[in-house]
């Protein structure tokens, strides 16, 4: 078996355009990695072949998009070239739903790539389908909508720079409220609204899951702490599952009605129970907290 460290890392960022891949590669050029932009896809084994034989370690960000003919044609071979090479190879597919996309668009007045003047719902639309092929075979999908710039840069790093040596499964908890909409990057989706619900009762309405006094409301029922046995469980059974079949990330989502106090408490103790207990890489996102 080819070892993927000898040669260096490759990520390809891809996706609907507005939804952050500039972003994306800026972050990682930031933190160490050649950034190409709108690199041809044919070109990338030539730049790499080249890259090799200077004999060190290195890390690329590539960005590709479709507005290039041979890309949907090509990358699969292309990917099996740079590995074949001892190149590790990831794609990650950012996208955003079609909403945000045209706010997105509309806001800085720059034109969709597909767009000839027409209809810019139409552009998104033509875009997608175009993208889903690479879509399908992307080694992370990361939906953006919800996510600020900020952020956008936190989640890359975490899962291609933090973690990129340690190569372990990087296990993200993140805490939402069904009211404003479910997360799109959920594996594992728990709905914990069955608890009783804090903004009930007065003193704890204002206040959310990361106060002391909300956590020992929601952590002190029985039938919460029986919840957490019976998923720490199940948990310790599928982690090294998940592991032992190569799952790079997994996003276990835990949803109350707002995403304020129930799923953010337990989020933050299902984070904590996990540190003393798994080996790969967590991340802790409460993504309704303001």
């Amino acid at each position: 078996m080819v070892d993927t460290l000898k040669a260096g890392l490759i990520i390809v960022v891809t996706g609907l355009s507005g939804s952050g891949k500039t972003s994306a590669l800026k972050s990682l050029e930031d933190h160490g990695f050649m950034a190409i932009d709108n690199l041809p896809v044919l070109l990338l084994p030539k730049l790499l072949v080249i890259r090799k034989e200077s004999g060190d370690f290195i890390r690329l960000a590539v960005g590709m998009d479709a507005r290039e003919a041979d890309l949907l044609n090509n990358f699969e071979e292309v990917f099996r070239q740079a590995r074949a090479m001892g190149y590790e190879a990831r794609l990650l597919f950012l996208e955003a739903d079609d909403q945000v996309l045209l706010k997105r668009f509309s806001e800085t007045r720059r034109p969709h790539p597909l767009s000839q003047g027409g209809n810019l719902a139409a552009a998104i639309l033509l875009e997608r389908e175009k993208l889903a092929p690479l879509r399908e075979i992307a080694d992370l999908i990361l939906n953006t909508t919800g996510l600020t710039a900020q952020r956008l840069r936190e989640v890359v790093l975490e899962r291609f720079v933090q973690n990129q040596e340690r190569r372990n499964l990087v296990v993200e908890v993140l805490s939402f409220g069904f009211k404003n909409g479910l997360p799109p990057e959920a594996d594992l989706m728990l709905d914990v609204r069955f608890l009783p619900n804090p903004f009930y009762v007065e003193k704890l309405r204002a206040l959310d899951g990361r106060d002391e006094r909300v956590s020992n409301y929601v952590l002190g029922f029985d039938e919460t702490q029986k919840f957490l046995e019976k998923l720490l469980d199940l948990l310790d059974f599928l982690l090294p599952l998940y592991q032992r079949e190569g799952k790079s990330y997994l996003t276990i989502a835990v949803g109350c009605t707002g995403g304020q106090h129930r799923s953010v408490a337990l989020a933050a103790y299902l984070w904590e129970r996990l540190k003393t207990c798994f080996s790969g890489s967590l991340v802790l996102r409460h993504r309704d907290i303001v």
